[in-house]
């Protein structure tokens, strides 16, 4: 069976806006954490984000589109249109069934649906926008990209924090493999709303440092919790052969396999489930562990969950065994966006063949095993990378991508 193919990347990120951008960014050490400026952070225990800044949704959007949509779907719905571009989708290049939606989605409207609580409280439900009905749902990133670009095929919504758009990603290739020749996939979140910033605080894994370049270090010796962020990446996945036949102008390369798995409970003795899905993720592309040259790092920065992946990576890998890298400490963590996110880092890596560094993390601890890129890109063939992420109460899922050209496998 074959694969499905990325032709398009359309992302949106703290440090970033767009592929290119987003990739010097990333190799050059370009950071988007600083100070949350949306409102007063000055008494919150936590003040650093990841946030997308100079973000002018009625420039980007029609206007009958801004009173129904949260930020995180106006973030999808510019992704969205940026991805099919950069893929040369024009109308008619499939049949509107012939095109599905899959996206992640963590938090959804947060501050859409919190705002229209304010109004219910102080002004009565009669001012309550008729948007409210769907504007803070999980499945609206999805529906209002289905909706705007008459994408009709078989389209998807899930839901598992973290790992959720990695899950999204490999439902589309699911869905492709079953016949739909195009899918627009991916994941888009923000929280950034006095609500949602304490909600974040609540979960007790932010930092609170408040130096903006070493708040957040993955697989540090001083790690201390994360920094949060909003934005994420939508990919168009399609078949190799209709792919082929409309002229694919380019290809970044293909999502060659995926998994998930769900860690046990807390006291059964069983090991977390993370190596388990990266194996089965990897058996998916049919490949082995020496087929992978880098391993984009889920990166807690926490040092208990850290040490939990640098054992799973260090047990399918060995010591040392390849490179690993976190680019998401230039960013923060952006729960569903944070998986495709680092896929489109991925994908771009194995164009360049440049693994970009962590940067932030300056030592990490020797038993952690793990070969951690600081410092500076490392310039090396890559032909394969495997994607991590875990989602909150043990989600765990991995993607494998791999380059490829337009083919009929």
């Amino acid at each position: 069976m074959s694969s499905a193919l990325v032709t398009g990347i359309g992302l949106i990120a703290p440090n970033a806006d767009g592929p290119e951008p987003y990739w010097a960014a990333t190799v050059e050490g370009r950071t988007g954490i600083g100070t949350l400026t949306r409102f007063d952070v000055s008494r919150h225990p936590v003040r650093l984000a990841g946030e997308i800044r100079d973000f002018d949704a009625s420039a980007r959007l029609p206007g009958r589109l801004l009173p129904q949509t949260d930020v995180s779907t106006r973030y999808a719905l510019v992704a969205a249109e940026r991805a099919l571009a950069d893929a040369g989708i024009e109308p008619g290049a499939y049949a509107d069934y012939d095109m599905g939606v899959v996206t992640g989605n963590a938090q959804g409207g947060f501050e859409f649906t919190h705002r229209e609580f304010r109004k219910l409280w102080s002004q009565g439900p009669e001012k309550v926008s008729v948007y409210e009905s769907f504007a803070w749902f999980y499945a609206v990133n999805t529906g209002q990209i289905s909706i705007r670009h008459r994408l009709r095929g078989p389209s998807s919504a899930l839901v598992a924090e973290q790992a959720g758009g990695l899950d999204a990603i490999g439902h589309a290739r699911r869905t492709v493999r079953r016949g739909t020749p195009m899918v627009v996939t991916g994941g888009v979140d923000s929280a950034f709303d006095p609500w949602g910033w304490v909600s974040q605080i609540s979960g007790g894994r932010l930092t609170t440092s408040g130096d903006p370049d070493r708040a957040y270090q993955p697989f540090g010796t001083h790690a201390d919790g994360h920094v949060p962020g909003e934005g994420g990446a939508i990919l168009v996945l399609e078949d190799p052969r209709t792919a082929r036949e409309r002229g694919a102008r380019q290809v970044y390369g293909e999502i060659a396999g995926y998994a998930s798995t769900f860690d046990p409970a807390p006291g059964s003795g069983r090991p977390p489930g993370l190596r388990r899905a990266a194996e089965l993720a990897l058996r998916d592309a049919g490949l082995s562990p020496c087929d992978i040259d880098v391993v984009f790092a889920d990166a807690a920065g926490s040092p208990d969950l850290d040490r939990v992946e640098a054992e799973a990576v260090g047990g399918l890998f060995g010591p040392h065994g390849v490179p690993v890298t976190a680019p998401k400490a230039l960013t923060g963590r952006l729960c569903s966006g944070g998986g495709p996110l680092d896929v489109a880092a991925a994908l771009l890596c194995l164009r360049e063949g440049v693994i970009p560094p962590t940067y932030g993390t300056d030592e990490v601890p020797e038993e952690y095993g793990i070969d951690l890129v600081r410092g500076a890109p490392r310039e090396v063939p890559v032909r394969a990378a495997l994607v991590l992420a875990r989602g909150k109460w043990g989600f765990n899922s991995a993607v494998v991508v791999r380059a490829a050209g337009v083919r009929d496998d």
